[in-house]
């Protein structure tokens, strides 16, 4: 036959009460559902942060696509206007032997 297993509070070894255990139930249950409350929070709270950090890469691509496009689209209104700097005192001319411009 098997022995039947009690439930010691630890510090006296004595069993513990039916109503202290049914106390302990429900306090483990209660800390179990505060636990999964807040779990539950922290994964919507996770979950808001992943798509706010989405929303802005996509933001940030958006306008370095913007920013390369328009780099590469600006002309001239006249096609006889060439590139010049002035290095050291002198106009130097880019591409005026370019053809196509």
């Amino acid at each position: 036959m098997p022995e039947s297993i009690s439930v010691s509070s630890g510090l006296t070894g004595a069993p513990l009460g039916g109503a202290f255990r049914s106390l302990a139930w429900l306090g483990g249950a209660l800390a179990t559902t505060a636990a999964v409350a807040v779990g539950a929070v922290l994964a919507i709270f996770f979950a808001a942060t992943l798509a706010v950090i989405a929303i802005m890469g996509a933001a940030t691509l958006w306008l370095a696509g913007l920013a390369l496009r328009a780099r590469r689209t600006v002309h001239t209104k006249n096609s006889s206007v060439i590139e010049a700097r002035n290095v050291g005192g002198h106009w130097i001319a880019y591409g005026w032997d370019e053809n196509g411009r």
